[in-house]
């Protein structure tokens, strides 16, 4: 019985399911920041991606040749700092953990692929993978990619693409105020955005162009003021956590009556914060979003609810869904939990979504390792507004799609030159 108090609920009810030799689990680390300023969204990934393991785990876990295994997710507190990150990378190895999860920063992305390709080459009897489902900084699949490397995300310049293809439309907008967080992936945005709309609408002027600390900035007040000042008709920015959290409480309180164009408008606590303000201003972009109005969509959005139905946790991604069922497909593919075998079955594999009931699929492009997703871009709205069934986190605001974007149309040429083991 001792064995039974000290693991998960979910996993003592998988094991006593199996054979005893068929009980050795196949450990997936997270690391992720759940302490600090962006522990919330690191809960959120926790939430995601349990139910996902879950979910594999109640059909009878990943089938190899000796028997199903369960999945078994292990919590890894990276505190979002890419020293931490690598001290838990180090931790997970070893204990010989073959798939390690990441995503909340792309800083911190960069990092463990580097310490992974070293790790690797050195030892080549325990190698792992890096399985990213948000860090979305395009060097990690161009100049910087990595066989050990999978994303499951858009890249920032594949979300900023059909959010520039909905600003496009917008002829209100003469004047966009970029600002992001001051790292890779912020700058990346803010560059690339200027690059984009000059390309897309050569009559819109830039007058704001700012990039502030990560996780720091307490009072977005004065980036705020700097906003009204400037005139904008719309602002453009990829922060997430708190950092996009904040900047829209400012830029209500002050007034700013600006579309928002953002990666993650309806991200943890946004639509709170931005309320009746937001209604036909903030626009997001992502795989999927909960009033995606099909069968598979609704359902899906009713088991996680029903899963964790408190408001603080609605905050659902289906694409982590998609990387979990990926990720058994290719152990089951290759016959292996064995790291280069799984990543070449992860080559150029498709996923139908059949064991997400139909809610999503992809394609991982060998290439460069990068996903090919459908995406949508959303604006917010009044629950029970056409098109808006749910809302998000209880705070009668939700989403509904402006434009859909099928895998082929977010598709992007790549520079990625792999090295192959």
């Amino acid at each position: 019985m001792s064995r039974l108090k000290t693991c998960a609920a979910w996993l003592c009810a998988a094991l006593l399911a199996l054979p005893a030799q068929a009980a050795e689990t196949i450990p997936i680390a997270m690391i992720e920041g759940l302490s600090g300023p962006f522990a919330n969204a690191g809960e959120a990934v926790f939430r995601n991606l349990l139910f996902a393991v879950e979910r594999v785990n109640r059909r009878g876990g990943v089938k190899l040749p000796g028997g199903a295994r369960p999945l078994e997710l292990q919590r890894y507190d990276g505190k979002g700092s890419s020293e931490e990150s690598l001290a838990m990378l180090r931790a997970a190895l070893d204990r010989r953990v073959a798939f390690v999860t990441q995503g909340n920063s792309s800083a911190v992305a960069a990092a463990i692929v580097e310490a992974l390709n070293k790790h690797n080459a050195r030892s080549p009897q325990a190698r792992a993978l890096l399985l990213n489902y948000s860090a979305v900084d395009p060097p990690l699949t161009n100049e910087k990619c990595s066989f050990w490397h999978f994303r499951f995300d858009a890249h920032a310049d594949m979300r900023l693409a059909a959010l520039v293809e909905a600003l496009r439309a917008d002829a209100d907008v003469k004047k966009v105020y970029l600002i992001g967080q001051d790292y890779s992936f912020g700058q990346h945005v803010l560059r690339e955005a200027r690059e984009r709309l000059a390309a897309a609408r050569p009559d819109v002027e830039i007058v704001g162009d700012e990039l502030h600390p990560v996780g720091r900035v307490k009072d977005f007040l004065p980036y705020a003021m700097k906003v009204k000042a400037s005139g904008a008709q719309a602002v453009l920015t990829g922060n997430w956590g708190n950092d996009l959290t904040l900047l829209v409480k400012a830029l209500r309180e002050v007034g700013v009556e600006a579309r928002v164009y953002s990666f993650y408008g309806n991200g943890l606590g946004a639509p709170a914060a931005i309320g009746e303000a937001g209604v036909g201003r903030v626009l997001a972009v992502a795989e999927w979003h909960p009033n995606v109005d099909t069968p598979a969509s609704r359902d899906f959005y009713a088991a996680f609810r029903a899963r964790f139905p408190k408001p603080e946790e609605d905050y659902q991604h289906a694409r982590m869904q998609l990387m979990v069922e990926m990720l058994a497909a290719a152990i089951e593919r290759a016959g292996s939990t064995e790291a280069t075998a799984v990543a070449r079955a992860l080559e150029g594999l498709h996923h139908d979504g059949a064991t997400l009931g139909g809610l999503h699929a992809g394609t991982m492009r060998a290439a460069d390792h990068q996903l090919m997703q459908p995406l949508v871009v959303s604006v917010m709205d009044r629950l029970g507004a056409p098109g808006v069934r749910v809302d998000n986190e209880g705070s009668g605001y939700g989403f509904r799609t402006l434009r859909s974007f099928d895998a082929r149309a977010t598709e992007q040429a790549h520079r990625c030159a792999m090295e192959r083991p």
